[in-house]
């Protein structure tokens, strides 16, 4: 197991969610010295700790133990409300439009 893409993957989407390691490692229950250790792969990692970091960032444990892109449509579906939810109105209705006209190409192709 390599404990340092693992701490990475972490940094990587703790980041994504706008968090200090501070503050995650608060949401955890462990210190913020811990936390630090386990981005930078210094110390090995607890199963228990691990399904605490990945519920505190609201992901699947695959996603923190594996760099393999997601692949199943109810992840995915959680990844565009997540983009979406960051966009207004006109931005949404727009991803939309794109979204629909990609589907309809690639029946075409699939």
């Amino acid at each position: 197991m390599d404990y340092y893409q693992i701490g990475q993957r972490i940094r990587k989407i703790r980041k994504a969610h706008k968090l200090s390691q501070d503050e995650l490692a608060s949401k955890v229950g462990i210190s913020t010295t811990h936390m630090s250790h386990i981005e930078t792969g210094n110390t090995k990692l607890s199963l228990p700790v691990l399904v605490d970091l990945a519920d505190a960032l609201q992901i699947r444990v695959d996603d923190l133990l594996f760099d393999s892109p997601r692949d199943s449509v109810s992840s995915t579906g959680d990844e565009l409300q997540q983009l979406l939810d960051g966009c207004n109105a006109q931005q949404a209705k727009a991803i939309l439009d794109i979204a629909k006209s990609a589907k309809t190409a690639l029946e075409k192709y699939y």
